[in-house]
């Protein structure tokens, strides 16, 4: 049976060792390394550091979604002095992969009642948010005035936890997205066939109504009779001191009390 254990508590203390500052600068002197060093030296191509900084951006705007690799170049084209080809970010991006600055995050593909098409790009991740903080440039003060950008590197930070607990149960994590919109921010699938649909919040109450209605209209229209029904739904939150059960069964749980 699929399951987390839920505690009481708040973040875990492990976030608290080291200053703001210290992490932030700690964070951008890796980002540096990679942009000057290690994307070149993973597969001995010389790559260009300013370039890879313009894709490293490029990648920090558009987490979360399943931005196209010419959306990248676009992106990053009207600073180039030369034509650049989808390969040649393409190559960025798999060298980045090869040191494991990004992740991207697979489609889940369920049964469904219905003849809605799923879509079936990966949608993007780095590993660790605090990479593409500093490929943007941005500090704890410019988050905290950004609440949409917060959101962002808040999911991606969920998503890096969910991995690992995943990870830990022999599972694996994906996303759901179909024609219609309708969008599940993580699925924990284990190979027994059991798993957890999860929206990704923020906090307060109006996000945490529109995650359990997505998660709702997910299960609503899976074919039970093809595959196991959800083991659980839950809203994953960057707020709260303990995690609770709703009356329509859906879980709201803080990050910082997830255990796998």
């Amino acid at each position: 049976m699929l399951a987390f254990a839920i505690c009481r508590g708040g973040w875990p203390k492990a976030l608290y060792k080291k200053t703001d500052k210290a992490a932030l600068l700690q964070a951008t002197e890796y980002y540096k390394a990679i942009t000057h060093s290690d994307i070149s030296r993973v597969d001995n191509v010389k790559r260009d550091a300013e370039r890879a900084k313009r894709v490293m951006r490029s990648y920090a705007r558009h987490q979360g979604s399943q931005t196209s690799i010419a959306t990248i170049l676009a992106d990053i084209s009207t600073n180039e002095s030369g034509n650049l080809s989808d390969e040649t970010i393409d190559s960025y991006l798999n060298a980045l992969k090869k040191i494991f600055v990004i992740e991207d995050l697979p489609a889940w593909n369920p049964n469904l009642r219905s003849k809605t098409a799923i879509r079936t790009s990966d949608t993007r991740y780095y590993v660790d948010p605090s990479i593409g903080v500093a490929a943007l440039g941005l500090g704890p003060n410019d988050l905290i005035n950004d609440l949409n950008t917060f959101g962002l590197f808040f999911e991606t930070m969920c998503i890096r936890d969910l991995r690992i607990y995943a990870d830990a149960m022999d599972g694996s994590v994906y996303h759901y997205r179909d024609k219609n919109g309708l969008e599940c921010d993580a699925v924990i699938h284990l190979r027994n066939g059991s798993y957890g649909l999860i929206e990704i919040k923020l906090g307060g109450e109006k996000l945490i109504e529109e995650g359990t209605k997505t998660l709702k209209a997910l299960s609503d229209i899976i074919d039970t009779t093809r595959m196991k029904a959800p083991a659980f739904c839950m809203v994953l939150t960057g707020v709260g001191d303990f995690a609770y059960r709703r009356t329509d069964g859906v879980y709201v749980v803080p990050v910082g009390c997830l255990k796998p």
